[in-house]
Parts: structure tokens; sequence; C-alpha cells
């Protein structure tokens, strides 16, 4: 990465540099030259494995239960998002699925459920997925109909679940279902499911442009204890808005690191293409591109790590702040990334190409995790809430 001086902002300490530092360099060794292949599966377990290893899944988990940090910190998993992304979008999807996956348990587990599943997520040694979405309830999560009817000492969950990341080679995914103490979203709680559970099946695997293992998934008869819910009954919708809260902002970092990317190549490309007796670089309209995507870049930079800073440093949620962070990052990278193809020309819609890479690679980020359509209608709501 280049330009990395939008560390020294006040929104970081020490500890933040030394993480970006220390991870940019494991990154650049173990990922930046990374090989795709067609086992995808093999290729994100693999990651988590090594992540694990190395200690870095230890940002994605308190302190008490194997984590680097006494509890979650915002910064430094925007800072390791950005970081994993600029070099590889598998690698950031590994590390990101390992927090947004076990977050509800560090939020709201039990003592004995944190125990269980936590220090796994730190080494690596499981793989985490957060089961939210359904074919008919994506942004509306009140509109959820899979169930969890009361059945002896446990419940038993029935209904599908779509788009799920890490589906299909997950340990364990945290599933949200309908238990009716209240109408609508109070009437929802959330259970750590384990993937081996009876009644658990993998329907469909899901191909996407970017490839990362994504599938649906069919609860039939599933029975699981009481002891797996997370939180109270019907706090399930709570439990899924904290844990958005606390990585939203990730997914605005994710897409600075895609931009950023995107920026380095397009300027070396620049620098180095020829024509009409001067470097593409010397071309007025190529330097206002590239003042463009920077000032771009920048603008999405403060959003980002102001969302993380005002969660981590003065607690309680910041869910208009990092709703403006998702909306601005995703869609700036978005037109970085193309104004990055643009500069190559031909070579980058080649297939493989790092900047062809990115094109596909970013736009997920504009629905995942709330539609950038959705993000608005948060601030909005969060605007006028706060103008009384």
């Amino acid at each position: 990465m280049s330009d990395t001086s939008y560390l020294d902002w006040p929104f970081f300490d020490e500890a933040h540099r030394g993480l970006a530092a220390g991870l940019r360099a494991w990154a650049g060794e173990h990922v930046g030259r990374l090989a795709h292949d067609a086992d995808v599966d093999a290729q994100c377990r693999g990651l988590v494995a090594r992540l694990g290893e190395a200690g870095w899944l230890g940002y994605c988990v308190p302190g008490a239960f194997g984590g680097r940090l006494p509890a979650l910190d915002s910064r430094s998993l925007c800072l390791a998002r950005e970081t994993l992304a600029y070099h590889d979008g598998l690698a950031d999807f590994a590390f990101a699925m390992q927090g947004l996956g076990s977050g509800a348990i560090s939020i709201a587990g039990s003592p004995e459920l944190q125990r269980r599943y936590l220090p796994r997520v730190a080494r690596g040694e499981a793989i985490a997925a957060f089961a939210l979405s359904e074919p008919d309830a994506g942004s509306d999560v009140a509109a959820m109909s899979t169930t969890a009817r009361p059945d002896g000492d446990g419940y038993r969950l029935d209904g599908v679940k779509t788009w799920i990341s890490n589906g299909g080679i997950a340990d364990f995914y945290t599933v949200f279902a309908r238990t009716e103490e209240a109408p609508g979203a109070r009437g929802i709680s959330a259970f750590v499911v384990d993937a081996a559970t009876p009644g658990l099946e993998i329907a469909q695997r899901i191909d996407v442009i970017a490839p990362h293992p994504l599938a649906t998934l069919r609860f039939a008869n599933c029975r699981v204890r009481a002891s797996q819910r997370l939180g109270a009954p019907g706090e399930g919708f709570k439990v899924a808005m904290r844990t958005l809260d606390i990585f939203r902002a990730s997914v605005a970092a994710a897409a600075l690191g895609f931009a950023r990317r995107a920026l380095d190549e397009a300027i070396a490309r620049a620098r180095a293409r020829t024509m009409f007796g001067q470097t593409l670089a010397d071309f007025q309209l190529t330097q206002a591109a590239i003042a463009e995507m920077a000032t771009a870049i920048d603008a999405a930079a403060l959003l980002t790590y102001r969302a993380a800073w005002l969660r981590d440093a003065k607690g309680g949620r910041a869910t208009r702040e990092a709703a403006m962070a998702k909306m601005v990052a995703t869609e700036e990278a978005q037109k970085v990334i193309d104004r990055a193809v643009q500069v190559f020309g031909g070579i980058g819609v080649t297939s493989g190409h790092p900047v062809e890479r990115l094109y596909r690679e970013i736009r997920s980020l504009r629905i995942y995790e709330g539609a950038t359509e959705v993000q608005k209608l948060v601030i909005a709501r969060e605007t006028l809430k706060g103008a009384g």
C-alpha cells in the first residue's frame, strides 16, 4: 500500500498503527501472491487456518476467549479488513466472516457458549457464519418467516436462510428465527446451530461473480437446546443490530482496501504506459481522474474511521455514522475501480487481471449488510430522530 499517511490521523493509537504495519507485511508474504483456483471452499478454509495460526483472528473475539484485545475494537477490525482487501478479496472475506459469524456470541452468548466457540474461532479451528437473510426477508429483517418453536427443553427450527456466507463450510451458524414473543422484530430470537445438527441441510450452493462460499440453508424439524439461544427470548433483532453496528463500518473499510489497490494499480499503469511521446500520467485527463480517485478515497476513509472511532471511544451505537461510511465508501470504491479499469483499457477487462478482480469484488459490497438504498433510509431515520 503506497499511501499510509491516514494512519497518522487522530483516530488511531500506536497499537492500531502496529496492527496495520504487521498485517501489511504478513499479507504481502502470505496473501499478496495468492493464486485462485476452482476449489474456493478449500482456499477459504486454508485462509482461515493461516489467519488463525498467525494470530490475526484474535481481533475477531474478546481477550477473555483468545482475543488480542479486551473487547472487540471497531478500528482494529476496519484496519484488518482494509489491509486484507487490498491484497486479496477472499482473505478479507475469510477474516470478516469469522468476526461477523461469531460476533453475536461475543455480544450475547452465555459464558458456556463463549468458552465453547470463541477460542476455536480465534485459532481458526472453527469456521463461523451469520444466518439472517431469507428469500423474502433481506433488508426487511422483521419479515423473516423461519420459526423456532418451543419443544421440550429446546426449540424446533423450520425455514430457509439464503445468501449465507460460509454456507457449506461453516462449523456453526448464528441463526435468527421467529419465536413470537411479540409482533414484528420484537418476536425474533438468536441461536447457535452446529453444522452437523440433524434437520439442517445445505439446500443449494450459490455461485457469484466474486467466488466465495455461499449457500441456502434449510431447517426442517431442526432441534436445538435452549442453552444454544443468544440472549433472552425475543432479543434476536437487538442482537443482530448490535452485531451489525460493530461490523458495518468494516464493510466500508474493505471497500477502501479495494479502492486503494485500484488507485495504486492505475498510478503504476499511468506512469509506465507511453503514448504520443509521453506517459499516460502526463495527460491532464489522467491527472484529473487520479485526483478524483484519491479525493474519493480520503473522503470515504474519514467517514469510515470516524464511525469506528465513535463506536470505540465514545461507546454506544454509531448507527448513523456507520451507515454513512458504508454507503459512501462502497459507492465511491465502485467509481474508483471503474476508473482504474478505464486507465488500463482492454487489459483491465482481461480475466484474472488485478483490476478486473477488483471490479467483481466491489459489486457485492454495495448490497450485503444493508444495500445502499437501505443505508439512505437508516441515515434519514437517525437524522430525523436527532433533529427531534
